[in-house]
């Protein structure tokens, strides 16, 4: 009998070298791979009882579910979809938080062949017309906690083609009430026929310009997560493991789901609605968490909030992604837990492109080396291989516009399709450099380059810089228009707590003396800027674009 720690193993084919790191990864898939039942289903027959989900609220409300608790769950979920009308292809919206009640739902969705549209819950109506209009969803699943109802029914006086609309942990007039509703419905299924390409999952781009594009996922995005879980995260069939997304953004998907089920972990929710180190902590104590995740940032304010006072001696890995990694973040967390935060970059288009895998020594600031699933390369312009220490793009190099692990297309938008996929090759619109021993290290989104006296400038790495001083809680680095040189370097500075009243030419001077002293000093920034706070999207990325135009007026 197959054990649950091989049962990924039918699906992808791994290799290693001499020294155990993965130097092979390619998917295989059946033809009607469905992760619901191949992976979901599959582990509750051959260990019903295998702690799935640990999920807990703020309130101290805690729930253990076991991967025959997630089967059941989803086949009940499936049934009331179906009863309601959902079909295969049908786009169902859903703004849930961290509750449990999404992985049934996105479990269930998968099962039926519908195409599950993650959403925070920070949108406003204008967000909910604009996502309603461009996918042309049916139904929604919406958190009763907070506005976002009153924002959906809003939305809905200028959208008809809701068809049903469900409410989760609460009631509502017009809203059909999620909890009591699945308790009607068996927990069994009969499959469902569904095909490995077919559309499973559509995300709204973070739109740091323009209008979010919506990115649609085969059913083989979650197999290639199996990677993200296995060879990153560095996940087994013992695992608890935290992301700390809400299930509106990609990573919860990255963290939180696909990857981590199909290797037989367990995942841990805490959810919450105010980000506290504190309480994250204590999760981690109390709950013996064994693998963490989250944004550099959040590691900062563990070591502000005095780390060194909490027992995480189970916890065995630690990853980091989406922002700029301090230095004294990474030394500080090793001297605390002797372990090294491991980067890896990706993007709503892929699963993991580059990171520091397993066994391997990281560079702290580094994202680690391109995964064996991806064909990655640096170009110039002209889309020529450039030479260790250059700066150029990221693209995946793919076989007849084809890639198993890289999203269908935006969803009817061909022409943002062509233009970032093209001639085989899939543009990831980001800038990077690699180094003699093939670390890549990020500078910036290539809209962001800044062009100034002949040289190429990247933000990424002089944000890294100032986030190193004291006084800079946050940081956004632009070009900004200059009569001599064209073009100079500008940071937007939001000043720390213990700075805020000391904003001076003095503090300008400082700041630009310790940028001066770790790079090269071409890349100081002639101007800085103090604000208040950044121009954000509601994922939380800077708008550099808009500090961009605002200097421009």
């Amino acid at each position: 009998m197959m054990e649950v720690k091989d049962l990924y193993k039918q699906f992808c084919v791994e290799g290693f070298d001499e020294n155990g790191i993965l130097n092979k990864f390619e998917l295989n898939l059946p033809d009607n791979f469905n992760f619901g039942y191949d992976i979901i289903d599959e582990i509750a027959k051959l260990d019903p009882k295998r702690p799935a989900m640990i999920w807990c609220d703020e309130s101290g409300k805690e729930i253990h579910f076991t991967y025959e608790d997630l089967m059941k769950k989803s086949n009940q979920t499936a049934n009331m979809f179906l009863a309601h009308g959902v079909k295969k292809g049908d786009k169902v919206l859903c703004v849930l938080k961290r509750h449990y009640q999404f992985w049934f739902i996105t479990i269930a969705l998968c099962k039926i062949g519908a195409v599950l549209i993650p959403a925070t819950n920070q949108l406003m109506v204008k967000d909910y017309i604009y996502r309603f209009e461009a996918a042309h969803v049916k139904y929604t699943v919406a958190t009763a906690t907070g506005e976002t109802t009153e924002h959906i029914e809003q939305a809905m006086e200028k959208y008809d083609g809701i068809s049903e609309r469900f409410i989760a942990n609460g009631q509502r007039d017009g809203w059909i009430s999620f909890d009591s509703e699945i308790e009607k419905y068996p927990d069994t299924l009969e499959r469902i026929p569904t095909l490995v390409d077919e559309d499973m999952l559509l995300y709204f781009t973070s739109g740091t310009t323009g209008y979010p594009k919506m990115v649609i996922h085969s059913y083989r995005y979650g197999a290639a997560h199996i990677m993200t879980a296995k060879h990153w995260h560095n996940l087994n069939e013992n695992s608890l493991h935290l992301t700390i997304s809400e299930s509106g953004w990609g990573k919860c998907m990255w963290g939180k789901m696909y990857g981590q089920f199909a290797v037989g972990a367990s995942i841990f929710v805490y959810d919450f609605d105010r980000f506290v180190a504190a309480d994250i902590l204590k999760m981690i104590e109390k709950h013996k968490i064994t693998s963490f995740c989250a944004p550099p940032t959040m590691y900062r304010f563990f070591i502000k909030e005095g780390i060194e006072h909490y027992d995480l001696s189970n916890l065995k890995y630690a990853t980091i992604a989406g922002e700029a990694l301090n230095p004294e973040v990474f030394n500080k967390f090793y001297e605390y837990t002797g372990l090294k935060l491991m980067e890896g970059f990706g993007q709503t288009e892929t699963v993991l492109v580059i990171a520091n895998r397993p066994g391997t020594e990281p560079k702290p600031g580094s994202m680690g080396k391109p995964m064996p699933l991806y064909d990655v390369d640096i170009v110039d312009e002209d889309g020529n291989t450039i030479p260790n220490g250059e700066t150029g793009e990221i693209v995946i190099r793919t076989k007849g516009g084809k890639h198993d692990a890289l999203f269908k297309c935006y969803y009817n938008n061909p022409e943002a399709t062509n233009s970032s996929w093209h001639d085989d090759i899939y543009h990831t619109g980001d800038t990077a450099w690699r180094d003699e021993d093939g670390y890549i290290w990020y500078v910036g989104r290539t809209d962001d380059v800044i062009k100034s006296s002949g040289y190429r400038i990247g933000p990424f790495e002089i944000e890294s810089v100032l986030m190193e001083h004291p006084a800079v809680l946050e940081c956004a680095v632009t070009g900004a228009k200059d009569p001599i040189r064209g073009t100079v370097v500008k940071a937007t500075v939001v000043l720390s707590k213990e700075y805020k009243d000391k904003a001076s030419d003095a503090l300008v001077k400082e700041l630009q003396n310790h940028v001066k002293a770790l790079t090269a000093p071409y890349k100081y920034p002639r101007i800085i800027e103090f604000v208040d706070e950044l121009p954000k999207t509601i994922s939380g990325k800077i708008r550099r674009v808009q500090i961009r135009e605002q200097d421009n007026k």
